[in-house]
């Protein structure tokens, strides 16, 4: 094949692709509505008989407590890490664009351990 019928068969797999992706993004967003009500009830059960959970013929629910945490000072919390040098408050891992920016503007400061892979890739326009 040549580019030409090359790029036409590309945009028409990756339409169609986009297609199912939207299709089963919708079918999983009206499942997860579902779950949300059926998680309601469980809990409205577990409000009105003081516990955490229960068992059924099909299976067994427990309610549980999730807490999340995020800044919305950033700076007050990179200063409390630092003050209180708890760096595991962080999570693992390296902003790529960030760093990318960081390396073109010190491309000699790489640090020690730091792995780089880099591949072409083809991007395809409509024309």
């Amino acid at each position: 094949m040549d580019a030409n019928q090359l790029v036409k068969v590309y945009i028409k797999i990756r339409d169609a692709k986009e297609i199912k992706k939207k299709e089963m993004e919708t079918a999983i967003a009206e499942l997860d509505a579902q779950l949300e009500t059926v998680e309601q009830e469980l809990l409205e059960i577990c409000k009105a008989t003081g516990q955490n959970g229960g068992k059924t013929d099909y299976g067994s629910f427990t309610r549980s407590v999730k807490t999340r945490y995020w800044p919305s000072d950033w700076d007050s919390v990179y200063q409390f890490i630092r003050e209180h040098d708890v760096p595991q408050l962080l999570e693992r891992r390296i902003h790529q664009g960030n760093f990318k920016e960081f390396l073109e503007v010190n491309p000699d400061k790489l640090p020690t351990g730091m792995n780089v892979e880099s591949k072409y890739s083809i991007t395809v326009r409509r024309a």
